[in-house]
């Protein structure tokens, strides 16, 4: 599982860098979507900015920092519904995103975490967070179990207001210099078009997600691949740990 994901995201992230020479695909027409295709761009833009942990399941502890950058894309189910919003350009079928993360370790394997993300070549940002619970820490024996609620806001589209709000259950285990982990959850996305006659959208979509963490002290490098409704998105994080 791990050499797939490894693979796929290397492949997904050369789409992504491709893309990023096209012409910039600022989602300013919205307004010309029926409701059906607005419902479709919501799914699509939703899943790409829902909030993607890139951790593993175990509390960093009180002293514990998680400190770093991310690239990735997410390959979306409605492209042409993309492009028409987007004013007739250019979007590509991997939308590549980029991010600065932040993880601060509580009490009581308790972890708090913050992103700030960009769909370059786009007017989509979104900043969020999470609150993530590891019930059980794992040991040598045992592997680690998180409860994790999190929020994504969506910002720069004028016609164009979204919020993510999940909660998955994840689970870890270190193995060396290697922690594999894996996840499911659920996606509740809330999209609005002002200025517009589009109705609101309002929905659920199922998530899974596996993913491994590298750990080289004091860096860690986390690949991960996560699957919300029909979008599938990969990812590569380089963190700074202690």
């Amino acid at each position: 599982m791990v050499r797939h994901v490894l693979s796929t995201a290397a492949c997904f992230l050369v789409a992504a860098g491709a893309a990023s020479t096209a012409r910039a695909a600022d989602f300013n027409a919205i307004n010309t979507l029926t409701q059906a295709e607005f419902r479709a761009l919501a799914e699509d833009i939703g899943a790409a900015i829902s909030y993607k942990g890139m951790i593993p399941s175990e509390g960093l502890g009180i002293t514990g920092f998680d400190l770093g950058l991310s690239i990735g894309a997410t390959e979306v189910a409605n492209r042409a519904t993309l492009i028409k919003a987007a004013g007739g350009a250019d979007v590509p079928k991997a939308i590549p995103l980029a991010g600065l993360r932040a993880v601060k370790g509580l009490p009581f394997d308790i972890d708090i975490g913050a992103v700030v993300m960009t769909l370059p070549d786009t007017n989509v940002r979104a900043a969020g967070g999470e609150l993530r619970w590891a019930f059980i820490g794992g040991n040598a024996v045992l592997p680690a179990v998180a409860l994790r609620a999190s929020m994504m806001n969506l910002s720069g589209v004028d016609q164009l207001k979204t919020r993510a709000t999940s909660v998955d259950l994840s689970i870890s285990k270190g193995i060396l210099f290697l922690t594999p982990y894996a996840g499911v959850g659920r996606v509740e996305i809330d999209a609005k078009a002002p200025g517009t006659t589009l109705g609101r959208e309002k929905f659920q979509m199922d998530k899974v997600f596996a993913g491994v963490n590298i750990a080289f002290v004091p860096m860690a490098l986390v690949i991960e691949a996560d699957k919300t409704g029909d979008a599938t998105s990969y990812g590569v994080k380089l963190a700074i740990r202690w």
